[in-house]
């Protein structure tokens, strides 16, 4: 499955247009982990245990996204986006979305 934040892919052409796909993932850190991330976010800089949350809920997103293109018969995701939330302050709520196609090599 090929994904793509372009609206096209270049050397190729989309046959046949399903329409747009979502991957959806909400997660939260335990305790520990936020207690932990309290204390780095005292001295600045980087915030290793929310940079792999984060990190893996992209993935689990995308991965979902194109799952969901396959049910249609998809073979590419173009124009793909993330949309990032926070509930509750606790969780982090993260969607990969885009258009799902069909595409072959040009002529």
């Amino acid at each position: 499955m090929l994904v793509s934040t372009m609206n096209d892919v270049p050397g190729h052409q989309i046959t046949q247009v399903f329409g747009e796909v979502a991957g959806l993932t909400v997660r939260s850190r335990g305790l520990g982990a936020n207690f932990a991330a309290g204390f780095r976010a005292l001295g600045g800089g980087e915030i290793h245990e929310y940079t792999q949350l984060l990190y893996h809920s992209r993935h689990e997103a995308v991965m979902r996204m194109c799952q969901h293109a396959m049910t249609f018969g998809a073979n590419a995701v173009i124009a793909m986006r993330f949309d990032c939330n926070e509930i509750a302050n606790t969780m982090s709520e993260v969607a990969a979305y885009g258009t799902a196609v069909m595409i072959k090599p040009a002529e």
